[in-house]
């Protein structure tokens, strides 16, 4: 996909890639995938190689938690594991933080860095994919540089 084509905020996000040490790459798609399992669907990989980008309060502050699609995320379990109470985060406030649309957040470039945890159960994938800032774009990583590029910390989510 030529950059020039690339909506402007997944050039932000390829920007951030390239400027951490990833390719950049962003791939974009005719169609958005309105679930992980679409999006699997589309690239012909497992579900659980999906990485959803979900913003959360922890406590007051919000966080980012990189989860398999194949999980859901238990709030009370995970809470507990970060030492707070996590809810959901408001989808304005969502849209606030990342600079990016729902359904479109990518694991990076966002107007300021949040604390970031990375589902363990993506290890499991050789690759895994992840938003690229819209709804149409996706890039393609591994774990170990999913934690890296993000400064993420592995946690184990369900």
């Amino acid at each position: 996909m030529r950059r020039s084509s690339l909506p402007p905020v997944a050039c932000r996000v390829s920007d951030t890639l390239i400027a951490r040490g990833h390719h950049g790459v962003i791939v974009s798609r005719p169609e958005p995938a309105a679930t992980a399992a679409e999006a699997a669907r589309s690239l012909g990989v497992d579900v659980g190689a999906i990485t959803k980008s979900l913003v959360f309060l922890l406590d007051d502050d919000p966080v980012l938690l990189l989860v398999s699609g194949a999980h859901q995320v238990d709030l009370q379990h995970t809470g507990q594991r970060l030492e707070g109470t996590l809810t959901r985060a408001p989808a304005e406030m969502v849209r606030e933080v990342t600079g990016q649309p729902i359904g479109g957040v990518a694991p990076v470039g966002h107007p300021t860095n949040l604390p970031t945890w990375v589902d363990n159960a993506l290890s499991g994938h050789r690759e895994v994919w992840a938003a690229g800032g819209h709804p149409n774009t996706l890039f393609r990583t591994s774990f170990r540089e999913l934690v890296r590029i993000t400064a993420g910390l592995p946690i184990d989510v369900d």
